[in-house]
């Protein structure tokens, strides 16, 4: 192993789940809250800010998005793609549930729930909108969070770190591809020239910069790699509610008028969590891999890079978009139902470990 891969290792995967991450659904509601609440009090404010835009890229939330995500991407170390060969097994899981499964099974509770089942409980005029939010909420497994969901179940570190370094490689290039030909599938008007410029925006360039910050840090050693980490791991958190307290401020008319729509929202979200992460767990089981390993692959199917969809979200349909509305629920529901999931691969360690029927 790298001196690298260890300072990643010891940086992200061994690092405690910190307030921010571990009351993430609370301080959500409390966005929510704040949002709509200062949206009804000052509604001229968040119109002049949503006005402050250059070719449909709102000026304040693209830096609060790069706040968000650079922070998390220094922690990825692409050198360790090299160890992907030591877990071939479980790295073909993770991108088999990843990659084939999970955009495409959201696709389909997208339009099995919002199109059909729940369709008339929601706003008629948002139904393509909130599936293409669940699309872009799917189309990117997780990056930073996944790190503490593998801690917390006991699983290996460097494939933690490996898959996580393919999965964002992989994303550069098939995030655009993946999310306009699910979109053209559900008949849903694909922006290309927009859906390129965010992932230019909020991939390419984030990734870029992440990985000059982090080779500079490296370059003082890991006691400074390690300081910076604990110092900008708050940014991340702080500027996604930041950027939650303006969305809702303009989601907040709508959301009052309907309040069910968030509930309703959840369920297939709450249905892609359980099932990719069940299918990807069974499948490393199958195919005889450790349970240390089966964990991180399980959950990482499961969770979603959803600072990325939010931003896209925005960026594509708008701040009073069902798309951006769609991709905050992922956001809401996200920690407790992982740590739900955690409890579950945990507490099934001995049933996974014996001999496969």
């Amino acid at each position: 192993m790298s001196a690298r891969c260890e300072v990643t290792i010891k940086a992200a995967a061994g690092a405690p789940m910190s307030v921010f991450e571990r009351y993430l659904s609370v301080w959500v509601f409390l966005c929510i809250v704040a949002g709509i609440t200062a949206g009804q009090l000052a509604p001229a404010l968040f119109q002049a800010i949503g006005r402050l835009e250059i070719a449909r890229v709102n000026l304040p939330v693209g830096l609060l998005i790069w706040v968000m995500i650079i922070p998390m991407l220094v922690k990825v170390d692409f050198g360790a793609l090299h160890e992907v060969r030591q877990h071939v097994r479980g790295i073909g899981v993770t991108l088999f549930v990843n990659w084939l499964v999970k955009p495409f099974s959201m696709a389909f509770l997208g339009w099995l729930f919002v199109r059909n089942v729940f369709a008339p409980w929601l706003p008629a005029d948002q139904l393509d909108s909130y599936i293409a939010g669940l699309i872009l909420l799917a189309a990117a497994p997780c990056t930073a969070m996944v790190f503490v969901w593998s801690r917390l179940s006991n699983g290996d570190p460097l494939f933690t770190l490996s898959q996580v370094a393919l999965n964002d490689t992989i994303m550069v290039f098939s995030f655009a591809p993946l999310v306009g030909l699910l979109l053209g599938i559900s008949s849903i008007t694909v922006p290309w020239a927009t859906l390129l410029t965010s992932v230019v925006l909020y991939i390419v360039i984030p990734v870029v910069i992440a990985q000059l910050w982090r080779r500079s840090l490296l370059a003082g050693g890991q006691a400074a790699f390690d300081a910076a980490m604990a110092k900008v791991g708050p940014w991340s958190i702080t500027a996604l509610l930041a950027t939650l307290v303006l969305l809702f401020a303009f989601q907040g008319e709508a959301i009052l008028r309907q309040p069910l729509v968030i509930g309703l929202l959840a369920v297939p979200i709450l249905i892609q969590v359980f099932f990719n992460s069940a299918l990807a767990y069974w499948l490393n089981r199958r195919l005889g891999e450790k349970h240390e390993v089966a964990c991180p692959s399980a959950l990482i199917g499961a969770s979603n890079f959803f600072e990325l969809a939010v931003a896209a979200a925005i960026s594509l349909f708008g701040f009073e978009s069902g798309a951006a509305l769609a991709t905050v629920v992922g956001v809401l529901i996200e920690v407790p139902v992982m740590l739900l999931v955690v409890k579950v691969v945990n507490a099934t360690k001995g049933w996974y470990e014996a001999r496969p029927v």
